[in-house]
C-alpha cells in the first residue's frame, strides 16, 4: 500500500491557527453553558448558612453564649428552617457588631487593624500550575472575611479562576478596564482602584476581577520603559500604588498572581508585605520551584536596584494537594522542611474530594453544604482549610504585634 506523503497529512499553519482558535471559541462557548446552567442569569451566587456551633466559632464565642445574644433580640435571630437553627453570613456580621460594642479590655470581635497596624498584602505564587494556588486564595479570603477581617481578593491570573469562583465568569461579567489593569495601566485611562473592587455575597469581602487584559500590561510596560519619562511611576510599584489608594478600608489585601514570572508578578511581589508559594509534594514540581526561586530572586535583586523595596513580614511555603498515606509525598515533604525549616507552614493542606467537588461548581469548602459530601470527607477538608488559615492568620497578628 502507497504511503500518504507527510506533507499530505501534516497541518499547515494557518490550519493548526484556526484549529486553536475554533477549540477555544467553542470551549468558551461550553463553558459559559454550563455556567448559565449552575448560575442563571438572573441568579446571584450566595454563600449557605451556618449551624449554630458554626457561627459561634467564627464569632470566637460559646454556643450557649450564642443563644443567649440570640434570645436577647437586637434584632439579631436565627433562622429556623425544619425546625433547625442557622445564621446567615450578615446575621453573623450583625451579631460581631453587637458584641464587639460591648466588649471589655483587649477583647475584640471585629479584629480590625489599629492605629500603627500595617495593611498586609499577601502575595499568593507558584510558577507551575496546579498547585492549588488559586483554591489557597479563595479560602484564604474567604477565611479571613468570616472571622471578621476586612478582606480585598484581587485577581492577577490572567486565566481568572478566582473571580469564577466568587462568580465574575471573566468572558460574561468582567468589561474592559474593570481589572486591576484599568488602575496600574500607563495611559489615561488609567482608573481609581475604587471603581473597579466589587462587592461580595460575603460581608467585609471585596474582589478585583481578572481576565485576558490583564496581559496588556506586560505588554504595555516594555514600551513604558523606552518612553520613560521623570516622575513616572516604575512597573513594579504600580500594583503598590494602586493599593495604597484603599489602603484605610481593609486589614488584609490576598493577591492571586499569574503562573509565571512577568511583570505583573514582580509588581505583586513589591507591592506584597508577604509572600505564600504554594507547592505539591512532587519530584517534578519542586524542581520546577527550584528554577522558579532562582529566577525570582535574580529578578527581585533587578528591581531592588531600580529603587523596590523587598522586604517582608513573611515568607511561607503551603505543602498542598497532601495525602498523608503516600510514602514519597511524606518524603518529599521532609526534604522540603529539612531545606527550608520554618518557613514551611506546620500544616499543610490535604487533598480532599471536597474541595476538588466543590470547585467543579464554583465553590468553596465554605460554600458547599456539608449533606453533599459523607461527613468524614466532609470535617476532614473543613478541619485541614480551617488549620492551615488560622496558621496564616496567626502570622497576620504576629506583623500586627498582636498575640496568636
Amino acid at each position: 500500500m502507497a504511503k500518504t506523503p507527510v506533507a499530505d497529512i501534516a497541518p499547515t499553519r494557518a490550519e493548526l491557527r484556526a484549529l486553536i482558535q475554533q477549540h477555544g471559541a467553542e470551549l468558551s462557548s461550553q463553558l459559559q453553558a454550563h455556567h448559565r446552567s449552575i448560575f442563571p442569569p438572573e441568579a446571584e451566587k450566595s454563600i449557605r448558612h451556618f449551624s449554630p456551633a458554626e457561627a459561634a466559632s467564627l464569632i470566637g464565642i460559646h454556643e450557649g453564649y450564642l443563644r443567649q445574644v440570640a434570645a436577647e433580640g437586637k434584632g439579631i435571630s436565627p433562622t429556623v428552617k425544619n425546625g433547625r437553627r442557622s445564621y446567615s453570613v450578615d446575621a453573623i456580621q450583625e451579631i460581631r457588631k453587637h458584641l464587639d460594642q460591648g466588649a471589655r479590655g483587649s477583647r475584640r470581635y471585629l479584629p480590625h487593624r489599629a492605629a500603627g497596624e500595617h495593611l498586609q498584602v499577601i502575595s499568593v505564587m507558584n510558577f507551575k500550575g496546579g498547585s492549588g494556588k488559586t483554591t489557597t486564595s479563595a479560602h484564604l479570603a474567604q477565611y479571613l472575611a468570616l472571622h471578621g477581617y476586612r478582606v480585598l481578593a484581587i485577581d492577577l491570573d490572567p486565566q481568572a479562576s478566582l473571580s469564577a469562583l466568587f462568580g465574575h465568569q471573566p468572558e460574561l461579567h468582567v468589561g474592559e478596564n474593570e481589572t486591576l489593569y484599568g488602575a496600574i495601566r500607563y495611559d489615561e485611562r488609567q482608573r481609581p482602584i475604587a471603581e473597579i473592587v466589587r462587592a461580595t455575597y460575603i460581608p467585609d469581602l471585596h474582589i478585583i476581577p481578572g481576565n485576558l487584559e490583564l496581559m496588556e500590561f506586560e505588554h504595555d510596560t516594555p514600551r513604558a520603559l523606552m518612553r520613560r519619562a521623570p516622575g513616572d511611576t516604575l512597573f513594579f510599584a504600580r500594583i503598590g500604588q494602586a493599593i495604597a489608594q484603599a489602603q484605610n478600608l481593609y486589614d488584609v489585601v490576598v493577591i492571586d498572581c499569574p503562573p509565571q514570572l512577568g511583570y505583573l508578578t514582580l509588581s505583586a511581589l513589591t507591592a506584597a508585605t508577604a509572600v505564600l508559594i504554594t507547592i505539591h509534594p512532587q519530584m517534578l514540581d519542586v524542581m520546577s520551584m527550584g528554577q522558579f526561586l532562582q529566577m525570582t530572586g535574580d529578578l527581585l535583586d533587578e528591581v531592588s536596584r531600580a529603587g523596590a523595596s523587598t522586604s517582608y513580614d513573611w515568607l511561607k511555603y503551603l505543602v498542598t494537594r497532601f495525602e498523608p498515606g503516600d510514602g514519597p509525598q511524606n518524603q518529599m515533604v521532609a526534604f522540603l522542611r529539612s531545606i527550608f525549616g520554618d518557613h514551611v507552614l506546620i500544616h499543610p493542606m490535604l487533598k480532599s474530594t471536597a474541595i476538588s467537588d466543590a470547585g467543579l461548581t464554583n465553590q468553596t469548602i465554605f460554600e458547599v453544604e456539608r449533606n453533599q459530601f459523607t461527613r468524614a470527607t466532609y470535617d476532614r477538608a473543613m478541619e485541614s482549610v480551617n488549620n492551615v488559615n488560622a496558621e496564616i492568620e496567626g502570622l497576620i497578628r504576629q506583623a500586627w504585634g498582636r498575640a496568636a
